[in-house]
């Protein structure tokens, strides 16, 4: 492979809004549901929970913060702002405009908003490093922030045992190299909304409308966990068999493997199938749910801080969801070169 420009990931953070929604509060709001039971199966003893005023923008610019406060990286150095949100906080102006405003990027920068649900960070990372590789961007910070929680029925056990808010940052910057940090990428849709979706509105009106008027499904989220299981079932293993095909690499090969964070039962039915050993694949949920399109970058900080991710390891990266969509990605994690 030629010498040139290669795009790379440099640095991850995440935050979590202050509120919670635990286990034993679950219990209290469903008093006849085996919510231990359930809670074996998920995976998830905690959900964070977005305030009343709080949304995606208010997320994004925390966890972008905490970013910048690592001290590796600054607004004025950001070209690029891509933020991934299935709830923006308006129909338009585009959230990421609202958080390059708020954190001080330049006015030099790009900005926009792409919503693709839990596949979402892989998709974002192949607009970084098609941006980055084409000579239109030295330092994009990409940010996935969702408020689910604001959409959801408060009477929808299965949905509300599952999801909590949460935004995670990354910076994704470039280097001279002769080979590939990021990629190659394998993406697929069969596009269908009787699955999982929410068919009206922005997360801030959406919220200012439920406050005020009685539930209406159109504008809740639902999900069929049935559907979505079978779904994964069939669409994650073999994106991830294209993705380490097109990279000459076999799964030996891989050091980390890190899912969307969905619910512990499908994680565990997906690493059993395709004899993935328990070391080499990350669980990061019990703490905070299944925040869409974060859990990716969640997980890999935990992984970081944890010190079980070293310089030049690894890793399968791969996401599935929303719109029947999905997307993998092998990257080799040097977040330290120069």
């Amino acid at each position: 492979m030629k010498t040139g420009v290669r795009a790379l990931i440099r640095d991850v953070e995440y935050y979590l809004p202050e509120g919670t929604l635990s286990d034993a509060a679950l219990k209290q709001m469903f008093p006849d549901w085996p919510i231990e039971k359930m809670a074996a199966m998920t995976g998830v003893e905690n959900r964070h929970i977005s305030g009343p005023d709080e949304f995606a923008s208010d997320l994004a610019v925390k966890a972008a913060e905490k970013l910048f406060a690592n001290g590796r990286v600054k607004p004025g150095d950001i070209d690029f702002v891509i933020l991934c949100t299935m709830c923006p906080d308006y129909q338009f102006p585009a959230t990421a405009c609202l958080v390059q405003k708020r954190l001080g990027i330049p006015t030099t920068c790009g900005a926009f908003d792409f919503n693709m649900g839990c596949s979402g960070y892989i998709y974002g990372l192949g607009l970084a490093k098609a941006l980055i590789e084409t000579g239109q961007a030295a330092n994009v910070l990409f940010i996935a922030s969702e408020v689910l929680t604001k959409i959801l029925r408060k009477d929808d056990k299965s949905v509300q045992t599952i999801f909590g808010d949460g935004a995670a940052a990354t910076w994704i910057g470039a280097t001279v190299a002769d080979e590939d940090f990021i990629g190659p990428f394998d993406y697929g849709t069969d596009g269908s909304i009787e699955t999982m979706g929410a068919l009206a509105g922005g997360a801030r009106g959406v919220a200012k409308w439920i406050g005020n008027q009685p539930w209406s499904p159109e504008y809740a989220a639902y999900m069929n966990g049935t559907k979505v299981f079978n779904f994964a079932l069939g669409a994650v293993p073999l994106t991830i068999r294209r993705a380490l095909d097109k990279a000459g690499l076999d799964a030996n090969d891989i050091d980390l493997f890190v899912f969307h964070q969905a619910n512990r039962f499908m994680m565990e039915h997906l690493r059993k199938r395709m004899n993935i050993p328990a070391e080499n694949f990350s669980v990061q949920m019990a703490f905070c749910g299944n925040t869409v399109s974060p859990t990716i970058p969640i997980a890999l900080t935990e992984e970081r801080k944890a010190g079980k991710l070293r310089d030049g390891m690894r890793l399968l990266l791969c996401g599935f969801g929303v719109g029947h969509s999905w997307g993998s990605v092998v990257v080799k994690w040097s977040p330290s070169l120069a």
